[in-house]
């Protein structure tokens, strides 16, 4: 399949999908939104325990976590929505598709050029949120912070490629609106609370293994693991450290699960735009 791809007419989608975002400020909006919040939440962090100041990156990224499950897959599902239900409404999805171009070129143009919009915005704001702070961060600590800007950018695109399939399998905008927001309120904020009330119906005796394997069924979860499992002084922070697997404890293994929830979606969608 990808040995037949134009790359030049992927590049074109996928420049148009961009400059579309640029011409609109999203990417402008969304990158000052993470600085602010980068600033705001590294400075006065640790208010509650009577600390106001810079209290490391480890600290820093893990009240980040927290925020950016809400506010990343947000923000790609609503980018996401419209990409081929608003072409088909406005007409120009049939102009597109009588030229020399294929289904497949299209959806990986459109979705490469949002994820660029995406992964540029994220980026952009989290730097630029720890500007002020250069000074006082180490070399180690902006690895370990850009490690978690990255896994903020996969875990968008994950949400990304489920708004993408929801574009394709859409009648029109307004269903696709809220296939997209519901998504967001499931894998966000519904799935941990049936997981819970599953641990609590099973009075405790779902196993660890089984408990870890329902957790990868979600992109958030998987984000918040391999941000947890990225630092021992985050560990500390949650009891689930204790009950996870050797196996699902590495960040190589929790990135190639992100990249499964990145590609999967996407080719279903593929799969059904044919």
């Amino acid at each position: 399949m990808f040995s037949r791809i134009d790359w030049s007419q992927v590049g074109v989608i996928a420049a148009k999908e961009w400059r579309e975002r640029i011409r609109n400020w999203w990417v402008l909006a969304v990158a000052l939104i993470f600085a602010l919040f980068a600033l705001a939440i590294a400075w006065f962090g640790g208010a509650q325990q009577g600390a106001v100041g810079f209290q490391g990156i480890e600290v820093t990224v893990a009240s980040l976590v927290s925020l950016v499950i809400y506010l990343v897959p947000l923000i790609a599902v609503i980018l996401g929505y419209d990409a081929v239900v608003g072409e088909r409404e406005r007409g120009s999805l049939e102009l597109l598709l009588s030229m020399p171009i294929t289904r497949f070129e299209i959806l990986l143009g459109k979705y490469l050029g949002l994820s660029a919009a995406l992964a540029g915005a994220t980026a952009a704001g989290f730097g630029a949120g720890l500007l002020p702070l250069a000074k006082h961060i180490a070399s180690r600590e902006l690895y370990h912070y850009a490690g978690f800007v990255g896994s903020a950018i996969l875990m968008g695109m994950a949400f990304l490629s489920l708004s993408l399939w929801v574009s394709v399998i859409a009648r029109d905008r307004m269903r696709a609106s809220g296939m997209a927001i519901a998504l967001w309120f499931f894998f966000v904020l519904i799935f941990d609370l049936l997981l819970m009330g599953l641990l609590v119906l099973s009075k405790g005796n779902l196993g660890s293994a089984v408990f870890a394997g329902l957790l990868m069924l979600n992109p958030a979860d998987v984000f918040r693991l391999l941000n947890m499992f990225s630092s021992r002084q985050v560990q500390t922070m949650y009891g689930l450290a204790t009950v996870m697997p050797d196996g699902l404890t590495d960040p190589a293994v929790l990135t190639g699960i992100m990249l499964a929830w990145v590609a999967g979606p996407f080719f279903i969608a593929h799969w059904r735009f044919k």
